[in-house]
């Protein structure tokens, strides 16, 4: 039987229908995740679900006697409630006693008998085993104290309340909209244990792939107005879809083949046409519907070039950071590298986003210092989008930056251009930033950091909001990028693709080194947890360290400059090769000769940029 039954259910927003006509069910205890690009209305379709918004048409229902509870991206709670007034509701007969004993446990005036009366009341409803569920949520959540007024609380926070009450509750039906957001990695892996644990009904949107691989048993896929059913998790979802575009691209292929025959039938005289069979007619309308669907999805392409990063990036020299009697971290030393991709992780609020703006010099540091190299081009991707003027249209924002913006094939485009790439196409480019929905405001932002050409990249939560076409795409521009890259991040996935070494924040004072990804560190830690053993530190053979050196000769000077102008211009040929061997010419001679030539300029363009380099480091 169906806990949830959805029937013909449609939306539209202006013109553009978000879903139309779909139809799903969802039984006791299965784990639902839904997915698709932004935009495509799964936030609408779990509002519409929870009765926050009316469809269009159709129709859902929930099964006789069952409760949902509907966890938003950014829950709204009484501004004039506390913590406890909230996930104790007053509607909870289990955390009404809870409270009644609490109060008169503090009176020192209280009745014996009612304390009496209280105890069994606890006894009965099993309150002690409900209150000591409720302290070890709070405890995974990070929710430390339950006296705070709801006003005063974070976004985050708030999402980790509304999260806290849910699970409290104990609905028939979860609804999530992005439940990860806002935890640290540790609560994200005890939520999920909790969730693949029970036998609790989901229905949820994340953009985190190990938690939809890890928890959920049934896909379903916003696409193009279309809901698309698979039963099985992420990765076999990926399969299926796969194979699903495949057999659609031959089905476009055949219709626009037959189209073609019969537009030329459709174009004859209006009397001509008038003899023929009306279901003709309407049988070419049907088929022009298949013949014109899009099957290229918008796809994100970001190859921004990065500015050339000498020898000395950042050297960190035994820095620590208080605030007041409360110490965050201490003695810590790093030379960073060039190609450095490390991830740093640790609970929530223990000083990770303090430690970026420490190397990146908008806070100092208690003790020690930091010095950067004469090349450092830092690009800051921060988790708030504030850096943003709501007032400004989109084009304005990025234009403030650059008009023209030089690409990885050494190319220049216009900012217009960039935004198109970015999906954000010219007929939107004017609207105002304060009407972008969240997912826009963080690729924008994104866009805004890699306009600059960075070759230090730091990016604080850069997921959040972000759907999971994007991400695979920022991804792949990521693992190709020729900088530094220094990640703060609690998707799991992401930094497991990413980085290769990290930074833990453990809650002793010190950040320890750890070389591997976030997946190798989690086995070593369970691993010596069985022993009765801390993580261990393994580090690389150190290098034998390296003679003072000197600084430029008068000849090496010269060959400094020279090497300027010279990579300029090789630079200038690669781009006008690109351009010839892109231009559509068919002769096979010349597409060959091209093509030689690129590759001799790559060579020697790569040569001298190294010993450019390394001129630049010692001409610091």
């Amino acid at each position: 039987m169906n806990v949830l039954s959805v029937d013909q259910l449609s939306k539209s927003y202006t013109e553009k229908w978000l879903f139309r006509n779909i139809t799903f069910g969802i039984s006791k205890g299965e784990k639902v995740a839904l997915v698709g690009a932004n935009g495509t209305g799964k936030t609408t379709l779990l509002k519409t679900i929870a009765g926050e918004i009316e469809p269009d048409s159709g129709s859902y229902a929930l099964a006789k006697n069952n409760s949902v509870y509907y966890l938003a991206q950014e829950p709204i709670l009484p501004s004039d409630k506390t913590i406890r007034e909230t996930i104790y509701g007053e509607d909870n007969p289990v955390a009404n006693v809870i409270r009644a004993y609490e109060d008169i446990v503090l009176d020192e005036n209280a009745d014996a008998d009612q304390m009496q009366i209280l105890l069994d009341e606890m006894t009965r409803l099993d309150a002690w085993e409900y209150e000591k569920k409720a302290n070890q949520i709070l405890a995974k959540l990070g929710i430390p104290d339950i006296e705070l007024r709801n006003d005063t609380l974070s976004g985050g926070q708030k999402k980790r309340v509304a999260l806290a009450q849910m699970l409290l509750v104990s609905p028939d039906l979860i609804i999530m909209d992005e439940p990860t957001n806002h935890l640290d990695l540790e609560a994200i892996e005890w939520l999920e244990n909790l969730l693949k644990a029970h036998q609790i009904t989901l229905l949820m949107v994340t953009h985190d792939r190990y938690f939809l691989d890890h928890v959920s048993d049934h896909i379903l896929e916003l696409d193009q107005g279309n809901l698309y059913q698979h039963n099985g998790n992420y990765t076999y979802f990926l399969e299926q879809k796969s194979k699903r575009m495949a057999d659609e691209s031959l089905e476009v292929g055949k219709a626009r083949n037959l189209m073609k025959k019969e537009l030329e039938w459709m174009r004859r005289q209006p009397k001509a046409r008038g003899t023929k069979s009306k279901s003709r007619i309407e049988a070419f309308y049907e088929l022009k519907d298949v013949a014109t669907k899009n099957l290229n999805a918008a796809e994100l392409e970001i190859d921004v070039k990065a500015t050339r990063l000498g020898n000395k990036v950042i050297e960190v020299k035994d820095i620590g950071m208080s605030f007041g009697d409360q110490k965050i971290f201490d003695h810590f030393t790093y030379t960073f590298k060039r190609g450095d991709k490390i991830g740093i992780v640790g609970r929530n609020g223990i000083g990770k986003s303090t430690l970026l703006d420490i190397l990146t010099l908008k806070t100092s540091p208690t003790s020690g210092k930091v010095i950067h190299g004469s090349t450092l081009q830092i690009g800051y991707y921060t988790q708030h989008t504030n850096n943003l003027n709501s007032q400004n249209r989109i084009i304005d924002e990025v234009r403030e930056i650059a008009d023209y913006v030089t690409l990885g094939d050494g190319s220049q485009v216009a900012v217009s251009k960039l935004l198109d790439m970015f999906l954000f196409p010219p007929a939107v480019q004017h609207t105002p930033i304060e009407n972008l929905s969240g997912g826009e405001r963080r690729r924008l932002q994104l866009l805004k950091v890699l306009v600059a050409s960075p070759n230090f990249l730091i990016l604080d939560e850069p997921t959040n909001d972000l759907d999971i076409d994007t991400l695979n795409v920022l991804e792949s521009f990521l693992n190709d990028f020729g900088g530094c890259l220094l990640i703060v991040s609690h998707d799991r996935y992401f930094i497991d693709r990413l980085v290769d070494q990290l930074f833990v924040f453990k809650g002793d004072e010190k950040i320890s080194e750890f070389y591997g990804n976030y997946s190798d560190y989690t086995l070593q830690k369970k691993a010596n947890e069985q022993k009765g053993k801390k993580v261990e530190v393994i580090k690389p053979k150190q290098e034998k360290k390296k003679t003072k050196e000197v600084k430029l000769s008068f000849n090496e000077k010269y060959e400094f400059e020279q090497l300027e102008k010279e990579i300029e211009q090789l630079e200038l040929n690669k781009k006008g090769l690109t351009k010839k061997i892109n231009s559509g010419e068919t002769a096979y001679e010349e597409l060959t000769k091209w093509s030689n030539e690129l590759k001799e300029v790559n060579a020697n363009l790569e040569t001298k940029t190294e010993r450019w380099m390394s001129l630049a480091a010692r001409a610091e």
